[in-house]
């Protein structure tokens, strides 16, 4: 199952809409680091709020995602991590490490138009 890649100005929306196999995991990252430079996004915004489950290999990848972007120059944000998904993270040991996360997508744009996102990865 494809994601959908949306272009909002300079910044990119991937919404993550169900499970996705790890094939459809490598895709999305092939495309986002594709479509960052080709379309010369300044920022990702990847929503997962429709997730109720990631497990290792899919954080894993979303921060590859996202460390990808950085170096093509595009900071990203992770949004919508639901509480039931936050608490199986720590559980599990698994975290997104130095990524830029907020509740929602109106709270991840914000923080990507302010700039806040690449001050808190230089950190």
């Amino acid at each position: 199952m494809s994601v959908p890649i949306l272009k909002q100005g300079d910044i990119l929306i991937a919404s993550i809409q169900s499970a996705l196999s790890d094939q459809d995991l490598v895709e999305l990252r092939d495309q986002l680091a594709d479509r960052v430079g080709r379309l010369r996004a300044r920022g990702v915004v990847i929503d997962v709020t429709a997730l109720d489950v990631l497990d290792s290999f899919a954080t894993r990848t979303i921060r590859g995602i996202a460390y990808t972007a950085t170096l093509r120059g595009a900071a990203t944000v992770v949004v919508g991590v639901q509480p039931e998904v936050a608490f199986a993270m720590v559980q599990l040991g698994l975290g997104l490490d130095g990524i830029a996360t907020a509740l929602d997508l109106e709270e991840g744009l914000a923080l990507l138009h302010a700039g806040k996102v690449e001050r808190a990865l230089r950190k």
